[in-house]
């Protein structure tokens, strides 16, 4: 029973599977629920780790900034206070350098009296001296104890030397051999009355003594930081470690990386500077006059010690957090997609439980019945109720082709895949088997190999593959063991594919073949076809028109219907013979005489007439019919390509018509006409029906 598409819409349920009771449960969920669950709790989860890490790094960052900028603004305040230390030392120099004069330069017990004198001034140095430009030997006072100098060290001679040349100012670098002897010499010049440097005025301050780096410039002791001083060149002035003095900054981990830069001493210039290098960050700044530069060097670990703990905690909760919320999605998505879940577990009920009963399921339950999925169960709903109607309109076919398999008298099957999926009773008689026995059976299996016949299935499937389809005898077996030779069809239900259905039809031709088998077949009957030959063909039809004859003469009107010969020739045939040799041209002509069979045996018979030329008689049947009959075999033999060493070949059929009138002419004239008309339609281009009459005595055709 067709359904009505425009009938109005099914309620919204779901139809009940026959032989089964309905699953209510929604576990375990389908691939789509299981994906979108999927998608959601990874979405959460990489949207919030996502988050956690862009938060960690911002504020690690920030953190890192925030100590880098402490770092370098405590650097800074370092070198600042310095330089104003180095500063108020050249001007307690420039104080004592402006107190002498030049009869105190000239005299030395005046000049160690005046040393003396200025004892005070003196105790910010560790020792001061007085060189006369005039290269007099000058003063000395060390210990409160004023001596003449017993000599210069190079480098001391050295910043003399600068001071008296440019008339300013000076601050040596480190001089001594060890931490503990090593100083700095501060020189400043005395001017005479003309302006020219006369004396040198020289502070030493030992380099490891609070007078240059007291306490109270030290920055915060951290664990892993090291604040150290240490000149343009190198040359290491402080230290935590004091045996670091006088060693190079370039050896100290974390400065070595920003003393190796090319443009290090333009770096080492910018004040309060920072950056980060391996591992460390390293803030400085610079004391101009002595040109030293002051450094702090930490570890950026133990810097962010605290942050990363902080983190690991937050990364923690968070992480809780995460999957919590993941969770929570994961469940509510769960809740939300449990109609679909049920409606996937009654579809899959429906779809393998067989046929569909008339009873109901009430709609999915969940949190809304007018959502999408409501659609969906709508949908669904209509098409159970379709497929319920389907399976009815199916059930009647099948009874009716049940019943028409059970009372056809020819043997019916269908195979697919060679498997016997339908048989009719006849067939089942013809073999000796119930329809529960063969169904699900091989049918070629059923095919006996009698001595000297041949790989019969082999030539079965052969011709399948030659031309598409099978026509022929087939020796079967029967269930009790005989062999029985029967006429068998096979057509496929797809062209060129018989392995998606044939369809089989099945006569018993025992009697047939033993006929054949007697002596006097082989003089009537071509031994490559088994069709009558020209000489049989000859003998029935003179006394086809012999018992016209008798009838009396009929009227013009009715002798239309008095029979018809058709003569056909084969087009191309020499092409097969030539290319895919003799062997496949005689199995065309077997073939080509099967199907004539086929197709002519309700209403007439088929004889080969020698070589490619075939003969047809329907008696009885009118020019109009046999004209429609002749098509018929042409278009069957045109589209049959027959396929032999992998190549296709085309063939075609030119026929020649004559009608059989009574008493007009005899077997040979009406064979000469039909030739004749044969002839005619290979001239006029082939693959065509041409008709003739059978010419009368004077002339006139008939």
């Amino acid at each position: 029973m067709p359904a009505d598409v425009n009938a109005a819409p099914v309620p919204l349920h779901l139809a009940r599977v026959e032989g089964g009771a309905p699953s209510s449960g929604t576990w375990p969920p389908g691939p789509l629920v299981r994906s979108l669950v999927l998608v959601a709790v990874v979405a959460v989860l990489t949207s919030g780790v996502l988050s956690a890490w862009l938060v960690s790094r911002a504020s690690g960052q920030e953190m890192l900034q925030r100590l880098t900028s402490h770092d370098g603004d405590e650097v800074e305040l370092v070198a600042r206070m310095l330089a104003s230390k180095i500063e108020q030392n050249q001007r307690v120099l420039s104080m004592l350098a402006d107190g002498l004069d030049p009869d105190v330069l000239a005299s030395g017990m005046q000049l160690r009296a005046w040393l003396e004198q200025n004892q005070p001034a003196a105790r910010l140095f560790d020792a001061i001296a007085i060189l006369p430009a005039s290269g007099a030997p000058g003063m000395r006072l060390h210990a409160g104890r004023a001596l003449v100098p017993d000599g210069q060290d190079g480098a001391e001679r050295a910043v003399v030397r600068q001071v008296r040349a440019s008339g300013k100012p000076a601050v040596s670098g480190p001089i001594g051999a060890t931490p503990a002897q090593a100083y700095v010499l501060l020189a400043m010049p005395v001017f005479g009355p003309g302006g020219a440097v006369t004396a040198v005025v020289t502070g030493a301050l030992r380099v490891q003594a609070q007078s240059l780096l007291p306490p109270s410039l030290a920055l915060p002791v951290r664990s892993q930081s090291r604040v150290m001083v240490f000149t343009r060149d190198g040359v290491i002035l402080s230290h935590p470690r004091r045996e670091r003095v006088l060693g190079q900054a370039r050896d100290e981990p974390g400065l070595d990386a920003v003393l190796a830069r090319q443009d290090s001493a333009a770096l080492l210039s910018a004040p309060g500077a920072v950056t980060l290098q391996g591992g460390y960050v390293v803030s400085w700044a610079d004391v101009a006059l002595p040109q030293w530069v002051v450094a702090r060097v930490s570890d950026t670990q133990v810097l962010l010690g605290p942050l990363v703990a902080a983190q690991q905690r937050a990364w923690w909760i968070a992480g809780w957090a995460i999957a919590a919320i993941g969770l929570a999605a994961a469940l509510a998505l769960w809740w939300l997609m449990r109609p679909l879940a049920q409606l996937r577990r009654r579809a899959r009920a429906v779809l393998e439980g067989g046929q569909v009963a008339r009873a109901a399921w009430q709609p999915p339950q969940g949190p809304r019945a007018d959502d999408e999925v409501g659609d969906v169960v709508q949908v669904f709903a209509r098409l159970v109720e379709l497929r319920r109607q389907q399976q009815r309109g199916n059930d009647a076919l099948q009874e009716q082709l049940r019943a028409v398999l059970d009372h056809a008298p020819l043997g019916i099957a269908l195979t697919r895949g060679e498997q016997i999926e339908l048989v009719s009773l006849q067939a089942c008689r013809l073999l000796g088997y119930t329809p529960a026995q063969l169904l699900g059976r091989n049918l070629l299996r059923l095919v006996a190999e009698p001595p000297g016949v041949g790989n019969v299935i082999d030539a079965v499937r052969g011709d399948f593959a030659s031309h598409g389809s099978f026509n022929g005898e087939l020796p079967l077996m029967h269930q009790d063991g005989t062999i029985f030779w029967a006429r068998v069809r096979g057509e496929p239900l797809h062209a060129g594919d018989p392995l998606r259905g044939v369809v089989w039809t099945l006569e018993d031709g025992t009697a047939e073949r033993e006929t054949r088998l007697q002596q006097d077949w082989e003089r009537w009957h071509d031994p490559l076809t088994g069709l009558p030959n020209r000489a049989a063909l000859e003998r029935r039809l003179q006394v086809l028109l012999a018992e016209r004859a008798d009838r009396g003469p009929p009227a013009r009107a009715a002798h239309d219907a008095g029979g018809v010969l058709l003569y056909l020739d084969v087009d191309h045939f020499t092409v097969i013979n030539e290319v895919a040799g003799h062997n496949a041209g005689d199995d065309v002509l077997r073939h080509l005489a099967r199907l004539l069979e086929s197709e002519v045996r309700q209403m007439g018979w088929a004889a080969r007439l020698g070589g490619d030329e075939f003969a047809v008689v329907l008696p009885g049947a009118s020019v109009a019919r046999a004209t429609v009959v002749a098509d018929k075999l042409r278009a069957a033999v045109a589209a049959w390509q027959p396929t032999y060493h992998e190549r296709s070949f085309t063939i075609g059929l030119s026929i020649g018509l004559v009608p059989l009138v009574p008493g007009e002419g005899d077997a040979a004239a009406v064979l000469a006409t039909a030739d004749m008309a044969c002839y005619a339609a290979k001239r006029a281009g082939r693959d065509r029906v041409e008709v003739r009459e059978v010419a009368r005595p004077g002339g006139e055709s008939a």
